[in-house]
């Protein structure tokens, strides 16, 4: 279990994208696209619960355009992240 606690655990929207942080406050990463975001799970790794921040929902006021657009950023990361990693199409 010490190797989760250095595994993405919680996201945040910032910027018009995403920050990724270990044990709730080590940020591991951040990215703007999908590929980026998907770049730093497959390099950090995902723990097996991620939390997200109140700001992934209320995306509008971290950058994005709309409300819930940074949640529509990370679903397609994790469907890149799943088919290179996991080999599963999401």
């Amino acid at each position: 279990m010490e190797r989760e606690k250095e595994m993405i655990d919680y996201i945040a929207a910032h910027n018009g994208g995403i920050k990724m942080f270990a044990d709730g406050t080590n940020l591991k990463g951040w990215g703007k696209t999908a590929e980026a975001i998907a770049y730093t799970c497959k390099t950090a790794g995902l723990a097996h619960t991620v939390m997200g921040a109140s700001s992934m929902d209320f995306s509008s006021e971290y950058g994005f355009e709309k409300d819930g657009d940074a949640l529509l950023l990370w679903d397609d990361a994790i469907a890149i992240y799943n088919w290179e990693v996991n080999g599963v199409a999401g």
